[in-house]
């Protein structure tokens, strides 16, 4: 791992819960901004 040296910093303990958090809110904004700004997307997921 190339960026090892960041755990010298920063504590896994509140790194990992934050990275994953902050991926998670990517995520949910990134399918709310497809879902609202297209309508073939939400016709999908309606059948």
């Amino acid at each position: 791992m190339n960026q090892g040296r960041i755990w010298c910093v920063v504590s896994p303990n509140v790194g990992l819960p934050l990275f994953l958090g902050a991926v998670a809110l990517i995520s949910l904004i990134v399918h709310y901004s497809v879902l609202s700004n297209t309508t073939w997307m939400a016709a999908f997921f309606g059948g």
